[in-house]
């Protein structure tokens, strides 16, 4: 049981720590693995963008008039939108092509934009053809910086917790037996995030990144490191507890005591 469970701690810190060394080492490891997400990310908020969009009101008597029918005429302003979206999808991966491409200019001109904080804009349905190109580009960087930035929390943070594991098993070996419950708790999560990682990749990025769900995995670590203070702390009083509720539950005549 000892070294089953220090294999699980030490494996599961390799895994994550590599993929955590990796998306600083690697400059491309994060836009290779995530490039279907990012891809209909940006499809995503250019569509919700294109949407919203209306013709421009200056002060000219005639873009009055027009921006008034128009206002009137809900069917010509969807075509217009709809031929918008037809022309974003055809850009798109010609933008994520170029983008991808590391010795772009264009990835340095984005990225002091994103440091900036300053965001590209389609203003009106007039100008948003030439837009559409800058305003995907930025979004690129954009998606592609904050997964990296929510990859590295998802992959620290496990490494973290899979670290103490392995460690608490050197220094409280009295406690292996209750360390079983956190350590089942890690492989399950592991394996969860590795089944939506090989067979459903949007899900998987679109947990880690910056969602409810995210957050969720986070608190999940943080119910798993409150196991891992009980047993340091508290002589594993309350997993204790848990872990006999769950013998009786079952039928079994075995019993855990507090170390």
């Amino acid at each position: 049981m000892r070294y089953a469970l220090r294999i699980v701690g030490l494996a599961g810190a390799i895994l994550f720590s590599t993929a955590f060394i990796f998306t600083f080492s690697v400059p491309e490891f994060v836009e290779n693995i995530g490039k279907d997400f990012i891809k209909n990310k940006i499809e995503a908020q250019t569509r919700e963008k294109i949407e919203r969009l209306t013709f421009s009101s200056t002060n000219t008597t005639l873009n009055k008039f027009a921006d008034k029918i128009l206002k009137n005429n809900h069917t010509q302003i969807e075509q217009l939108q709809n031929d918008l979206k037809f022309k974003a999808h055809e850009k798109l991966a010609e933008v994520v092509a170029k983008m991808r491409d590391l010795s772009c200019e264009c990835r340095t001109q984005y990225e002091k934009q994103l440091e900036r904080d300053t965001k590209a804009q389609i203003l009106t349905l007039q100008n948003a053809n030439e837009k559409l190109t800058e305003f995907m580009q930025y979004k690129y960087m954009e998606v592609a910086n904050k997964l990296k930035t929510d990859l590295r929390i998802f992959t620290g943070s496990n490494v973290v917790i899979f670290m103490l594991l392995l460690i608490i098993s050197f220094f409280k070996p009295q406690a292996i037996i209750h360390l079983f419950l956190p350590g089942i708790l890690l492989v399950i999560s592991t394996l969860v995030c590795s089944y939506f990682y090989l067979f459903e990749q949007n899900w998987f990025f679109t947990i880690i990144y910056d969602t409810y769900l995210g957050w969720g995995y986070l608190l999940y670590l943080g119910f798993v490191f409150g196991f891992l203070c009980d047993i340091v702390f508290n002589g594993a009083k309350i997993t204790t507890e848990i872990i006999n509720s769950v013998l009786e539950a079952i039928g079994s005549t075995l019993t855990v005591v507090s170390c």
